[in-house]
């Protein structure tokens, strides 16, 4: 039982990390009133969260693997609620965006700070499920973004509605701290001081295991598309481009939730049980989402409304797919570099919503902005990524079964020798 309920604290950790993350969504009519601002300069705050959170991984990864996951989910914390509350009382837009950089930086830590603490608190068995299911229910804080806090901002105001979420931040800190261990025998981490040259090589040394690469290019391929359509283009391409209402792209992006739990579940299980098809599993999603994108992009006009079910819904399996990349870290990665791995292997995913969203914004702008025309020809450059992904997951695929094999001739030898 006691593995159950310190995952659970972190999980709440997590959740309400992604409350913070989606609190400005769900208010972009009150932050431009607010800050006196048009939907262009708000929009900043959506990529610098992107820029924040993919820039810290590594940074994160190794203060992970030297502080543990306690000390870096309270943290988080601290950032996240000393940001919002910030956010609670400023009229100023730097401020604003200073704080909300602040948000990010908790964000980022503490999702990986929760990954870790599943493999030493589980068996390795129940490992793949588990960590679908951090992923999975900690979207209950994109639920919470979208409901109660909703609720409040609109009846309430501004300041309250914020500093309501920074007290929810504050019992998630004390939680933490007064529930949350690193292991069941409290010995996980290395405290002892390294150099700035000890800390590159090491991180050098995580990135060149095939394993590291492997899952960074299996989160790249597999998150990204869902990424940017829920993130930025997704209700715009919808509304215009598709000429659906707001209720239906939101009922769409809704359905997009529900088709990640539901599919993570059984991308779980299915890890968890044939662990040496987990790329094949990979380059399905990924093959997958290509030709959902293929048919709806090689249409003359609109979709009908069951074809854009189906891509959401499609796409949305990504969400789940690029857990299975954190799936390869753990296999491939000692437990004291874990930490520096999984962080590696979250940029993948981030990383290429960043450079999509951006390029996807020069294409639109190109092209005469938003139409079904200029859209068309922007989500093309998701072929881009994809075919680097692929590509990265077959070389590193190939690499790290070399890498295996020579272990298991070696662990072989030894076994005979003695």
């Amino acid at each position: 039982m006691r593995p159950w309920i310190v995952w659970t604290t972190g999980l709440l950790a997590y959740i309400v990390a992604v409350l913070d993350r989606t609190t400005l969504g769900v208010s972009g009519l009150a932050a431009a009133d607010r800050f006196s601002t048009g939907p262009g300069l708000l929009s900043t705050f959506v990529v610098l969260q992107v820029v924040v959170y993919a820039g810290a991984q590594i940074p994160a990864g190794v203060l992970l693997d030297r502080f543990g996951s306690k000390a870096l989910i309270a943290a988080g914390g601290v950032l996240m609620a000393s940001g919002q509350l910030v956010l609670a009382f400023t009229e100023s837009l730097p401020t604003a965006i200073a704080a909300r950089a602040v948000v990010g930086l908790g964000d980022a830590v503490t999702f990986i700070s929760v990954l870790r603490l599943v493999p030493h608190w589980f068996a390795m068995r129940q490992v793949p499920l588990v960590t679908q299911l951090t992923g999975i229910c900690g979207q209950l804080g994109q639920v919470l973004s979208a409901v109660p806090f909703l609720a409040v901002l609109t009846a309430m105001g501004w300041t309250v509605a914020y500093v309501s979420v920074a007290a929810l931040g504050v019992l998630s800190i004390v939680l933490t701290l007064a529930v949350v261990k690193n292991t069941p025998d409290g010995t996980t981490t290395t405290r002892e001081p390294t150099s700035v040259r000890d800390t590159l090589s090491s991180v050098k040394t995580v990135w060149l295991r095939p394993g590291t690469r492997l899952g960074f290019f299996t989160h790249m391929g597999t998150q990204f598309s869902v990424t940017v359509f829920a993130l930025m283009w997704g209700v715009p391409y919808l509304t215009v481009a598709q000429g659906l209402s707001a209720g239906v792209a939101g009922a769409l992006l809704t359905m997009s939730v529900a088709a990640a739990i539901s599919s993570g579940v059984l991308v779980g299980v299915f890890t968890g049980r044939h662990p040496h098809r987990r790329s094949r599993l990979v380059l399905a999603i990924i093959a997958s989402n290509a030709l959902a994108w293929s048919v709806v992009l090689a249409l003359p006009g609109p979709a009908p409304l069951w074809l854009l079910v189906v891509l959401v819904v499609v796409i949305s399996v990504g969400g789940p797919g690029s857990m299975v990349g954190f799936d390869f870290a753990r296999t491939f990665n000692p437990s004291t570099t874990l930490g520096t791995a999984q962080g590696m292997v979250n940029m993948g995913g981030f990383l290429a919503s960043l450079l999509l969203m951006q390029a996807m914004g020069v294409i639109l702008e190109a092209t005469g902005g938003l139409s079904f025309d200029s859209f068309r020809i922007a989500w093309t450059l998701q072929y881009v990524v994809w075919s680097v992904a692929v590509v990265g997951i077959l070389v590193t695929r190939r690499k790290a079964r070399r890498l295996l094999r020579l272990q298991d001739d070696r662990s072989l030898l030894e076994g005979i020798e003695k």
